[in-house]
């Protein structure tokens, strides 16, 4: 009888037993795609779908999902589903991982293959590294060099990598430039002496090469010819230039033809009317003076210059109440236009044209007697002043290259030295010149440039 209590009793145990584990049995969850899914950063998180059932009755409905995913930040994220059954919380875990795969990008700055001059050492152009999670990563940029490829190499915080190269080739296939002092024609008159003017030769890599110039060829003075001079030079790569100066040996014009003009340009220098002026001078092969300021740009001075032109000087300022309010002013104001050409161009001019002209009588507003002073004692320290006998008017009287023309052609006269003010910062004046200089021509007029040889034309003074 014992026996059988006992038997009854484990067997009801185990049947209640049996019975709570079935009840607190959990569903099944099903969850497509997995129980971990990775995602790319950026990347949104659409849920793929779950089931839930038990003893085949479907839960699915009942379920509620927490879904705390950012897709902005790297991490690895947890989608909990929850579902009440008889009472009893269930819940089942999907894990989402946002990973960041994506290389960081290197740009360079400038190209990626770099060529310099054999011997210079490669200046760094610039770089930046940007990546999608981290952004900017241009200071974690390292770099190293080996023979002659530069590489730069990033990684962002989620270890991806990337290199870029840049290649530097070390040549020079660039040729030398070599410019002639006084252009490249030049004509001179039977037994004059003629003098190479000079040149120079300038390479990208090795600077200045004026000492390797060669020169061949030679002028007789006293056969009248067209001779031809050569200049050739040699960089240190081997690549070479050859340049060729004209020199044309005349006759002397007739004695009694004398009739001279001299074409001089106060005020510039100024881009865009002096280097057009300089470009027709040039291929008209006519010489001209130019009286420079402190204005306009250094090269066209130094242009001037070499292609065999007078530079005079005129004024620092142009500025009649700095100029003409002292001796010691005009002097100071004189000095600096002397000194800036004097650095552009190596040369000590000591032409000069007052402003307003030696006959101004504005300067006796500010100082009484100033230019009877000045007159002389220019003279006397070793300087020549030009005034003009023929205004071209483009001061202020005419603004059109006609009007010019008109001017000019108007008063130019035979047996004298036609000394013509204009000035090179006036485009009518730019555009007039030509037909000036095919004029003078055409009739029987010669050009020259100011020298300090050149008799003097000067005004009645006025102060």
């Amino acid at each position: 009888m014992k026996k059988k209590y006992v038997i009854t009793i484990i067997a009801v145990l185990s049947f209640l037993i049996i019975l709570s584990l079935i009840f607190f049995l959990p569903p099944k969850f099903e969850l497509k795609k997995g129980e971990e899914i990775s995602l790319k950063y950026g990347q949104n998180y659409k849920e793929p779908g779950f089931k839930v059932t038990k003893f085949g009755k479907d839960y699915t409905k009942k379920v509620k999902v927490k879904n705390k995913v950012n897709k902005n930040k790297l991490g690895t994220y947890e989608i909990i589903y929850e579902v009440k059954i008889a009472g009893i919380n269930f819940k089942k875990i999907r894990k989402v991982k946002i990973s960041d795969d994506e290389k960081p990008k290197i740009t360079l700055k400038g190209d990626k293959k770099v060529t310099i001059c054999p011997h210079a050492e490669y200046k760094e152009e610039g770089y930046s590294a940007t990546d999608n999670y981290d952004g900017d990563l241009t200071k974690k940029v390292k770099i190293t060099k080996k023979d002659n490829i530069i590489t730069y190499l990033v990684e962002d915080s989620s270890g991806n990598t990337v290199k870029v190269k840049r290649t530097i080739i070390k040549e020079d296939k660039t040729s030398p430039v070599i410019a002639l002092k006084g252009g490249e024609t030049q004509t001179i008159y039977l037994n004059d002496i003629w003098k190479d003017q000079g040149y120079t030769a300038i390479d990208n890599c090795d600077s200045d090469i004026i000492n390797k110039v060669e020169t061949s060829g030679s002028v007789n003075s006293k056969k009248l010819g067209t001779y031809k001079i050569t200049y050739s030079v040699t960089d240190e790569a081997g690549n070479k230039a050859k340049l060729e100066r004209t020199v044309k040996v005349v006759n002397k014009p007739a004695a009694d033809s004398s009739s001279i003009i001299y074409l001089t340009f106060d005020d510039g220098p100024k881009e865009g009317t002096t280097n057009v002026i300089l470009d027709i001078l040039k291929e008209e092969n006519v010489k001209a003076t130019f009286f420079v300021t402190n204005s306009g740009p250094d090269y066209l001075i130094k242009r001037a210059y070499d292609e065999g032109h007078t530079v005079g000087l005129h004024t620092a300022s142009h500025n009649y109440q700095t100029v003409y309010s002292s001796v010691d002013n005009y002097y100071r104001d004189l000095m600096q236009v002397q000194n800036r050409v004097k650095r552009i161009t190596g040369y000590e001019s000591k032409i000069i044209r007052f402003p307003g002209g030696s006959s101004n009588s504005i300067s006796a507003k500010y100082s009484k007697g100033i230019m009877t002073y000045l007159t002389k004692d220019t003279v006397n320290k070793g300087y020549r002043y030009y005034d003009w006998n023929i205004s071209s008017g483009d001061a202020g009287e005419v603004s059109t290259a006609s009007g010019v023309y008109n001017n000019v052609v108007k008063y130019l006269k035979k047996n004298r030295s036609n000394m013509i003010l204009m000035h090179d910062i006036k485009t009518y004046t730019r555009d007039a010149l030509r037909n000036i200089i095919r004029y003078g021509k055409n009739n029987g007029y010669t050009f020259a440039k100011i020298t300090m040889s050149t008799p003097m034309i000067t005004h009645g003074v006025n102060n």
